[in-house]
């Protein structure tokens, strides 16, 4: 790692003109003195997809693929960059169709200096991170070397002792940035020396341990920390208006203490259909924390966008925030016709609840008719039945005096006269 942090710091002025401290290769040949305590060779290749082989004074080889911990190999088409740490002493030769535009250069004083990160980050929030590289303490400027550059940084999940784990139970890296000195999105300047990342926190909240690592490996793991990711503390809500009198609104809201009462301020993009974009912007009331800003109602139908930008400062470390609100679609499908197609609407709604309450009613008075009818005909047929009971008994009480009618009498005789 330090040996690849060397080599990202020898790389620039060996790709600049040729000055009092670089010197030609003689057959290939260059001696090294022995207070030279850092080298760098720069090797151009007549073939590009052919390697060379630097020999060391004592017969050792070094290869693109096999060298010690103190040497350093960068390759490119047709080129290739050493850098060696405490270099032996004498002559070093390079093997193979080499070019005669190669030089060495010594080097010193070389920094990477990167800016402290908030020990507090939100989600969704996007950060503006830096990086200078300086030689004898002025940054340098070197365009060959400053393209050549692609520094990315990684969050990793925290874990107490990473070491201590094997390869596949570490967490996974999540990339966020990718560092760039071409003067576009947050970088100022183009080949100024300052390096610079727009972070997006798109990542869930939790402890994280960042690293700053090179895609091309000429930096590795040259900045290191740890820091916390909250979840964010606004909460942008867009209302589509309902008729053509109104306009549409934004309204931010904030956490409790979160925000600096005052500190609230929007820019949103309204796309229209036609692809024109109109810009509204709203600042929050000094001692307020949450906002509503007002959005035109363009009235043509067809298909809308908004996005935009929440800026705010945090309570806790005093920081300016920004967050991006990402694209966001809505539509108007007959906007002269709004407020009739609302009216519509609720008639609709109406008129379905008075039938449901209709149907209800009907439904009510056809269980009580129902009800009614069963307790009618239970009566009548407990009527019926008692009446079939009486008629009933009433016949068997006059079989029974009939039955005494036809009976024969006895009568006793009268006396009988001897």
């Amino acid at each position: 790692m330090r040996r690849l942090a060397l080599l990202s710091t020898l790389i620039p002025a060996l790709l600049g003109a040729q000055s009092a401290s670089a010197a030609s290769w003689l057959d290939n040949r260059f001696r090294v003195d022995p207070t030279i305590k850092q080298v760098a060779f720069v090797v151009e290749r007549e073939t590009k997809n052919q390697n060379v082989v630097l020999v060391r004074p004592d017969g050792v080889k070094y290869y693109p693929w096999r060298h010690p911990d103190n040497v350093a190999w960068h390759e490119e088409a047709g080129m290739d960059i050493i850098t060696i740490e405490n270099p032996m002493p004498g002559p070093w030769q390079a093997v193979g169709k080499v070019s005669t535009k190669n030089q060495v250069k010594v080097l010193s004083n070389l920094k990477l200096d990167v800016a402290t990160l908030p020990e507090r980050f939100y989600q969704t929030e996007t950060y503006k991170f830096t990086a200078r590289l300086t030689q004898d303490d002025q940054l340098l400027t070197d365009r060959d070397f400053l393209d050549r550059v692609k520094m990315s940084v990684y969050f990793y999940e925290y874990v107490d002792d990473p070491e201590a784990l094997a390869e596949d139970a570490l967490p996974t890296p999540l990339k966020l940035g990718e560092f760039s000195d071409d003067g576009l999105e947050l970088d100022e300047a183009p080949g100024d020396g300052v390096f610079t990342v727009a972070l997006p926190i798109e990542i869930q909240p939790g402890r994280y341990r960042v690293k700053m690592t090179s895609g091309n490996g000429i930096f590795l793991r040259t900045y290191e920390q740890e820091v916390m990711v909250y979840p964010p503390p606004l909460l942008p809500s867009f209302i589509q208006a309902r008729n053509t009198e109104e306009n549409h609104t934004l309204v931010v809201t904030s956490d409790e203490g979160m925000i600096q009462p005052g500190s609230l301020s929007v820019h949103l993009d309204q796309e229209a259909p036609d692809g024109s974009v109109t810009v509204s912007q709203e600042q929050a009331a000094p001692d307020a924390t949450r906002l509503e800003a007002s959005v035109p109602n363009l009235l043509n139908p067809g298909s809308y966008a908004w996005s935009g930008w929440l800026y705010a400062t945090d309570t806790y470390q005093q920081r300016a925030l920004v967050f991006p609100m990402q694209k966001s679609h809505f539509a108007i499908t007959s906007v002269l016709h709004l407020d009739k197609n609302l009216a519509e609407y609720r008639a609709q709604q109406e008129e379905k609840a008075r039938l449901e309450e209709e149907k209800r009613r009907l439904e009510a008075q056809l269980a009580a008719r129902s009800q009614t009818w069963n307790m009618i005909l239970g009566g009548n047929a407990v009527i019926v039945l008692l009446a079939a009971v009486w008629v009933f008994l009433r016949r068997r009480r006059h079989r029974s005096a009939a039955s005494e009618q036809d009976e024969p009498r006895l009568e006793i005789p009268p006396d009988m006269k001897v």
